[in-house]
């Protein structure tokens, strides 16, 4: 672990990189050090049907969701959860339009994570 989904409004791949956002994410947990590399899973999705604020078709979103295993501590999650956040506003700095942009860090009940992985 961890697991990061950038949950997105279509609209705003038509002037953002989602490829260099996932990287930027993904760079983002690697340079923590607080994950073995090969752990590590990001990913975007975007969402075609969404109605941001008002509805005003400029506004855009970008949700960041962090699943990590227990083990860290608060001041740790929250300097990952701010890297994040930079990460991804750093990627977005180009495009003027209005976003609502968060990130969140969840942390996943050990005794409820089942896998399998041959990844080394």
């Amino acid at each position: 672990m961890p697991h990061i989904t950038a949950e997105y409004s279509a609209n705003l791949a038509d002037r953002v990189s989602t490829r260099d956002l996932v990287d930027a994410l993904h760079q983002t947990i690697v340079d923590s050090g607080l994950f073995d590399v090969p752990a590590i899973r990001s990913r975007a999705l975007p969402r075609e049907i969404y109605r941001i604020a008002d509805g005003n078709p400029e506004n855009t979103f970008l949700h960041v969701i962090a699943r990590i295993r227990t083990g860290r501590s608060v001041e740790q999650r929250k300097e990952l959860g701010g890297a994040l956040l930079a990460a991804a506003r750093k990627v977005l700095a180009g495009d003027p339009r209005p976003i609502a942009l968060g990130v969140e860090i969840h942390e996943i009940d050990p005794e409820m994570l089942f896998r399998h992985i041959t990844i080394k």
